[in-house]
């Protein structure tokens, strides 16, 4: 089954690097038109949350990016 690995993140300041990742809805992915388009497609598979950080921080994320992309998908 396809899924999608939901993650947020920064416009990269150096060239040799990646930008950096933050939590879903505070960087420059455009979530409302991505699931917007992910609907037109009829994309009915998961959407796995990725949060790349350790401790108690990263499970407060998850919740908040659960939180956030259900409401757009309500």
């Amino acid at each position: 089954m396809p899924n999608v690995h939901a993650k947020d993140g920064l416009y990269p300041t150096s060239p040799y690097a990646l930008g950096e990742e933050v939590k879903i809805g505070s960087g420059k992915v455009n979530f409302p038109r991505l699931l917007a388009r992910l609907a037109e497609l009829n994309y009915q598979g998961p959407l796995i949350i990725e949060r790349e950080i350790r401790g108690p921080q990263q499970m407060i994320d998850i919740r908040e990016s659960i939180h956030y992309l259900s409401a757009l998908l309500a």
